[in-house]
């Protein structure tokens, strides 16, 4: 089997590791870097376990879009920090200062990075699937909103989730997110996304349609083929498959479905741009400056075993 172009939902990544390592990791001045060495420490595992020839590490410009808040101004309002004039993210005190650290342990390794100005990560991993004719690809998330990317062709693109965990990860592809959420096979990515639409999810300010949880979404979906189907079943006269309260449920949620979609859906047309080749290197782009920050910031283990693991990639 070639090897995948393998895309990293980072935030996701890096929020996970700091989240499940001890802040007792820190550098010799006192600074945590949790989230540093998980994050590096999953990026080595991801190019030995998943055999990433190309890779890239995809980054939020913009976490939350105006596109997506003119839409739905909920969306993500909840995360918005306390007496932040600019909207930025609340974001752990202690994380806050690692991100950069991260970044520029990627640069000094060679590792592409890879964002679109006024778009999310989500975005740029949708985007760069959805234009990728060469290689088969693997989204490496924590976040289920990734699961629309799935697809067979004209190269597949399955997703690593890991949101329980790397060692209960699981790898979905469009037969098995069909299995999983009892949807259709042919066209399960967006079927994945047209069902989160009638769902909702509350950790992202989407309300959803009352009423309407996961099941009957699925089934709705399943049933019709699309959102856009099942909406026209809503004024069809002739239509005898919706029932009365699911009828009246999404009468009742014009509004929201009217822009939903757009609030769900990946934008494919984001104008990503990468920093570098997205091609894993064998050797540091700057093994200097890359000994220099695993000193300063006590990286320990992490960053040799990623150095190894690109040494040795296939």
């Amino acid at each position: 089997m070639s090897s995948p172009l393998v895309l990293l939902d980072s935030a996701s990544l890096y929020f996970r590791s700091y989240y499940a390592l001890p802040d007792s990791m820190t550098a010799p001045d006192g600074t945590p870097v949790n989230a540093v060495r998980g994050f590096v420490d999953t990026i080595a595992r991801v190019i030995t376990e998943r055999g990433a020839a190309r890779l890239v590490a995809c980054l939020d410009a913009d976490w939350r879009p105006e596109f997506r808040v003119k839409a739905l101004p909920s969306y993500k309002a909840h995360r918005v920090a306390e007496n932040a004039a600019d909207g930025s993210e609340e974001v752990p005190d202690t994380l806050t200062p690692q991100i950069p650290i991260i970044l520029d342990v990627l640069d000094a390794a060679g590792i592409c990075t890879g964002e679109a100005a006024g778009y999310e990560a989500d975005d740029v991993i949708g985007a760069l699937a959805h234009h990728e004719k060469k290689s088969r690809v693997e989204v490496v998330t924590g976040d289920r909103d990734m699961f629309q990317v799935v697809r067979f062709e004209p190269t597949p693109v399955h997703v690593v989730y890991v949101g329980r965990g790397w060692n209960k990860a699981e790898v979905l592809g469009p037969e098995e997110l069909a299995t999983k959420y009892s949807l259709p096979v042919e066209n399960a990515g967006s079927a994945y996304a047209d069902m989160s639409v009638l769902r909702g999810d509350p950790s992202d300010g989407l309300p959803g349609v009352a009423g309407i949880g996961e099941k009957t979404a699925a089934k709705l979906i399943t049933e019709f083929g699309s959102l856009d189907a099942v909406l026209k079943a809503v004024t069809d006269p002739m239509d005898r498959k919706l029932t009365t309260k699911a009828r009246n449920a999404l009468i009742a949620a014009e509004d929201y479905l009217a822009v939903a979609p757009v609030v769900v859906r990946t934008a494919l047309d984001a104008p990503v741009v990468l920093d570098r080749s997205d091609e894993v290197p064998r050797v540091p782009a700057d093994p200097e400056r890359l000994r220099e920050l695993t000193q300063r910031w006590g990286l320990g283990s992490s960053v040799p075993r990623l150095v190894n693991a690109m040494e040795r990639r296939s």
